[in-house]
């Protein structure tokens, strides 16, 4: 019956979840410079008569509604930050922050979890637990904002976490999820190659930086081609590479950076040390020297059986049952694997592309847009898990 009151409070209240977002999408936040965005979502939580908890881990926000009943804890997370990107849509509520943009659906995310709560909170004398609503600043940028919310204790004494990504890629309608590893860890690394500069027409008194360079950028590629079992996914790519000013000069030093995707951990710790081999050995063999620096980011994402069943039930009440499928694993990364590695849950992912709404365009990109009706989905979706976990 709960269930039923919290699909009829969600229903009545999409029309304020769209106005939250479409307000969210008007003022961006960069990731860690996060400070309007956490205010107005503690508020609206202080309004629902919810405990409230600011600057949990620096900038994130906790709510915690208390059921009628007795019974275990969950928790919902959603992200708030967005991206330096300038947006191209000619949305009537499109960015007013120059340079910012919601371009991957954190504003759909933060309204989907407000107006949740407040539905949740009209049927909470059903509910037996508590639900802990986790809005999260900086997921876009390593080490993310997950990681000190933790230790700022916004998992203390939860049983289990839900969350979902609202998924340009995925048609609406579609729920996506997977059991085990999902997305991946996602590493970055900084690369100088120091050689010895001089005249261009004088190579032979040189170490050339750039041709050094030139030769790492292949050999790297060796690594994931011969060293890592073609069964287990592994990604090393090469983002930027600097070098030189002048057209009639050696470079003396060449700066590359680049990122590693690795859904094993045995296959990323052997990747990060391979790295290091290759550039010490190519290098060396011409008599250059180098600067490396690997950054560990968030870690592979590894839903837990159990609560993915329970999300795969809950979103068999929401959507038609041939639109729930396991879906392919996710070379990018999600901070909500930090969260996983400290309680059981399941992150999934609900589909939001639309071509009557020109919602076409991948995540991260100046014209991203959505079907806004995912929120609904989404919202229905992780509420009923929600109360399906509670309900055990």
């Amino acid at each position: 019956m709960s269930q039923e009151q919290l699909f009829k409070k969600l229903d009545e209240s999409y029309e304020e979840m769209v106005s939250i977002r479409r307000e969210l999408h008007r003022y961006p936040e960069l990731s860690f410079e996060e400070s309007e965005t956490p205010k107005k979502i503690a508020a609206y939580h202080r309004n629902l008569g919810l405990e409230v908890t600011e600057k949990v881990g620096g900038r994130g926000v906790v709510a915690k509604l208390q059921g009628g009943k007795p019974g275990k804890t969950v928790a919902l997370r959603a992200d708030f930050d967005a991206l330096p990107i300038d947006e191209e849509t000619n949305l009537p509520f499109k960015s007013e922050v120059e340079g910012v943009m919601h371009a991957c659906g954190h504003d759909a995310h933060t309204a989907t979890l407000l107006v949740l709560a407040k539905a949740l909170v009209d049927i909470k004398e059903e509910i037996p637990g508590t639900i802990v609503f986790i809005h999260q600043h900086a997921e876009e940028i390593p080490p993310g904002g997950a990681i000190d919310m933790i230790k700022d204790g916004c998992l203390d004494g939860v049983d289990a976490i839900f969350g979902t990504h609202i998924w340009a890629d995925f048609p609406i309608g579609t729920i996506r999820y997977r059991k085990g590893p999902v997305m991946a860890a996602t590493d970055r690394f900084e690369l100088d190659v120091i050689g010895k500069g001089g005249h261009g027409g004088l190579p032979h008194t040189t170490v050339d930086a750039i041709v050094t360079a030139s030769q790492l950028v292949t050999n790297l590629q060796s690594i994931v081609s011969r060293k890592v079992d073609p069964l287990k996914p592994a990604v090393v790519t090469i983002g930027s590479f600097h070098a030189g000013k002048a057209f009639n000069a050696v470079s003396g030093k060449a700066e590359i950076t680049g990122t590693v995707r690795t859904l094993d951990q045995d296959v990323r710790e052997m990747v990060e040390h391979e790295l290091e081999q290759v550039i010490k050995n190519t290098c060396h063999a011409v008599g250059a020297d180098y600067r490396f620096v690997y950054e560990r980011g968030y870690p592979t994402l590894n839903n837990h059986d159990k609560e993915t069943d329970i999300v795969i039930k809950a979103a068999s009440h929401v959507v038609d049952k041939e639109n729930i499928n396991e879906m392919e694993q996710i070379m990018g990364g999600e901070d909500f694997a930090r969260y996983l590695e400290r309680v059981p849950g399941a992150f999934f992912f609900t589909g939001a592309r639309n071509d009557k709404y020109n919602a076409t365009y991948p995540h991260h990109h100046p014209k991203f847009n959505i079907d806004e009706s995912a929120m609904l989905i989404a919202a229905k979706t992780m509420g009923s898990a929600a109360l399906n976990f509670l309900n055990e």
